[in-house]
């Protein structure tokens, strides 16, 4: 039982730190007859590594009789909105390119992901929004900024 608890123990250390969502509100964008109805989902999440960053993403859900029990795959339309909602403080050295948001758009293979990359030269954090899939992928994106003030640098790893 203690190797159990030890290997589960390691496993969630080994995963990335990413945020967890909550939702903001939701419109019905098509009625299905049977199960919940098709929707835009909006939800925020808190920057994990930058304190006073939220990120807003939106994101088509897919309803029916699938969508309602977790077996249809959303698709690939997401936008993200990341603003200053606080004093920004860095909490620790950020990499050039990191994931902090992922979340599943099917019952497999396919994820809605942003990733956040710093622009060291204008002092700059940038969030990518997109969709993959483990043999094909989505190139729909959206992008968004937050300039941070200059008393806050940008220390990269």
């Amino acid at each position: 039982m203690k190797i159990f608890l030890l290997c589960a123990l390691g496993a969630a250390l080994a995963l990335p730190l990413c945020a967890q969502a909550e939702t903001v509100g939701a419109v019905d964008t098509a009625f299905k007859l049977i199960g919940r109805n098709h929707q835009v989902v909006v939800e925020v999440f808190d920057d994990p590594k930058v304190k006073g960053v939220s990120c807003y993403v939106s994101r088509a859900r897919t309803g029916g009789i699938k969508g309602t029990l977790g077996l249809a795959e959303d698709t690939a339309d997401a936008a993200v909105a990341c603003r200053q909602v606080g004093e920004i403080t860095l909490l620790e050295p950020l990499d050039k390119q990191e994931e902090v948001f992922s979340e599943r758009a099917s019952i497999l293979f396919k994820k809605v992901r942003i990733v956040r990359m710093a622009d060291a030269r204008r002092n700059t954090l940038v969030y990518l929004v997109y969709s993959d899939k483990l043999i094909d992928g989505s190139p729909q994106n959206n992008v968004t900024a937050v300039p941070l003030p200059a008393s806050v640098p940008l220390k990269l790893r």
